[in-house]
């Protein structure tokens, strides 16, 4: 019951209370990342399978400015992570927004993290599980490594939340997210750090699918 209804209605309420409360600190980030961002905006927002790998546009606080070469190509990601955006990244204050995906269904607050929609492609049935669910803001993998777990491993803790999920579990990821903000643990470049944790060979073939999708554009 709390699986399939209860944990719907009790992301809804805290989101809705959560946004009401800390509006005004969203609004003021966001005005402080378009000034950081060179006038780039401050919110970002990128398609993601959620349940049942329906695709769903998140949206994040924008950590980085839309530098570019001569050529008109993006700079490296590392080169355009503002000091502010890095300050966001560390503290997942980036990660707020979604608040707004909660509220629309797309997300909940406890679950696994939505990812490209070119991991689709490369799933297989175990890993297709993670999907069972709606992804969520924090999960059982990111209170567990978050950026610096091996994919396998990430994936084996997604599936054990799909098969354990309760709230007291959801009660337990909750204080553990909140340790884990105040302590900046587990903080990496997120696809940045992909080459160090891909233990699954899939790097290869999302960059192979994301090139394809490009050159049909």
């Amino acid at each position: 019951m709390y699986k399939h209804f209860f944990k719907r209605v009790l992301s809804f309420t805290i989101a809705l209370v959560a946004l009401l409360l800390i509006w005004w600190f969203l609004a003021i980030v966001a005005i402080w990342l378009h000034f950081a961002n060179k006038g780039a905006g401050a919110f970002f927002t990128q398609d993601r399978p959620g349940k049942d790998g329906k695709i769903f546009r998140v949206i994040k606080f924008k950590t980085m400015t839309d530098d570019r070469d001569a050529e008109g190509k993006l700079l490296p990601d590392a080169q355009r992570l503002t000091k502010v955006g890095r300050f966001v990244r560390s503290t997942s204050i980036d990660e707020l927004p979604q608040l707004f995906n909660i509220l629309k269904g797309d997300m909940s607050l406890i679950g696994p993290r939505p990812l490209l929609p070119e991991y689709l492609w490369v799933f297989g049935d175990f890993q297709k599980r993670r999907m069972e669910v709606r992804p969520g803001i924090t999960g059982w993998a990111q209170v567990h490594g978050r950026n610096h777990l091996k994919l396998s491993k990430k994936f084996e803790y997604d599936v054990w939340y799909v098969d354990h999920c309760s709230l007291w579990l959801d009660i337990k990821i909750i204080w553990m997210t909140v340790v884990n903000v105040l302590k900046r643990s587990d903080v990496g470049e997120g696809n940045a750090d992909m080459k160090n944790i891909d233990d699954l060979g899939y790097l290869p073939r999302i960059l192979e699918i994301m090139e394809n999708k490009k050159n049909a554009e």
